[in-house]
């Protein structure tokens, strides 16, 4: 019996992580935990027994996902091509705010549940000044362009995340076209 309920205790923390994920990433940060708990098929009760706390399940969501980015900015500085793998990070960036308000939402935001994530935030700023610097050293980057124009480009595209979804995909990608445009030599 005792192996039953842990069974089903496992399934639904994943069962809430689940519809967690996906509240997150349509509605945002600020979607009402009684809809996780909807989307999950629970009771508010049991998602607020495995996580205590409203910062705990966004905690829990947002290491999935700041895990995931890390993958990818490796696999950008393993590239051996550096303007593919700055355009592809950039590239990247834009598809996260088209499909998933909830990550830049939480990692853009001062305090909150980004507190969580400052060591991994600051892991991608040196990162990302790295394959700044070797798309200069490589001479793909136009003349005076540094990490903090690239920065700034990708906090534009962010602010863009909120549009109604049947213009969000459209202006995001061409922002982040015109970005790269605007950064190669």
């Amino acid at each position: 019996m005792t192996q039953m309920q842990r069974s089903d205790a496992r399934s639904n923390r994943d069962r809430v992580l689940t519809a967690a994920r996906e509240t997150f990433a349509a509605a945002g940060l600020e979607a009402p935990v009684r809809e996780v708990a909807r989307r999950a098929e629970l009771g508010v009760a049991t998602v607020y027994r495995h996580f205590p706390t409203r910062t705990d399940l966004v905690t829990a969501v947002l290491a999935e996902r700041v895990e995931a980015c890390r993958r990818q900015m490796r696999r950008a500085l393993d590239d051996t091509d550096p303007w593919r793998a700055l355009s592809g990070m950039i590239e990247e960036f834009a598809d996260r705010q088209i499909h998933d308000r909830a990550l830049n939402e939480a990692l853009l935001a001062p305090g909150g549940a980004a507190g969580a994530f400052a060591e991994q935030r600051r892991e991608h700023v040196e990162a990302m000044n790295t394959l700044v610097a070797r798309a200069r050293a490589a001479g793909r980057l136009r003349e005076g362009v540094g990490p903090e124009d690239v920065r700034a480009g990708l906090l534009a595209i962010a602010a863009l995340r909120n549009l109604p979804s049947s213009t969000n995909a459209q202006v995001i990608g061409r922002l982040a076209e015109l970005l790269r445009a605007g950064l190669r030599a």
